[in-house]
């Protein structure tokens, strides 16, 4: 089985202009964790709800928190982004998309256009899981 078998298709994307209250709120409103980050339509990052652990919300319960978490949310996402972000191409062995799961312990992988870098797809680990449910219920 190839990743673009498995690939959720057409991921939602970030650019690197986005600000972090704006992928935290489409995070929470669209129920994900991983959000590709792209520039001209190319893969430069990965942001994960990880990278956004950070935000002490908490601490907007006092003027001096409030005025700090302002302006954490209005910085860039290119400032909080993993930019050493692991891909694959649509033609990568699902075996090996597992590996790298679960060897750099990351949830979600981007799939890319070889030539381009254009994301086409994501692959996390609720993907592998649902193709695993669907072999097991074969059986």
């Amino acid at each position: 089985m190839r990743a673009s078998a498995l690939m959720t298709t057409h991921p939602v994307t970030v650019t690197t202009e986005a600000t972090i209250a704006e992928a935290f709120d489409l995070m929470r409103d669209l129920d994900i964790r991983h959000v590709p980050v792209v520039e001209r339509g190319a893969l430069v990052g990965m942001l994960s709800d990880r990278d956004l652990a950070y935000l002490d919300v908490a601490a907007s319960l006092t003027d001096a928190g409030a005025t700090k978490l302002r302006r954490e949310l209005s910085t860039p996402v290119v400032k909080a982004m993993s930019s050493d972000v692991i891909y694959v191409q649509p033609e990568t062995d699902v075996s090996e998309v597992v590996a790298l799961l679960l060897e750099h312990k990351i949830g979600a992988i981007p799939v890319v256009q070889p030539d381009t870098r254009a994301v086409v797809g994501i692959v996390s680990y609720i993907d592998v899981l649902r193709a695993v449910q669907d072999a097991l219920e074969e059986d």
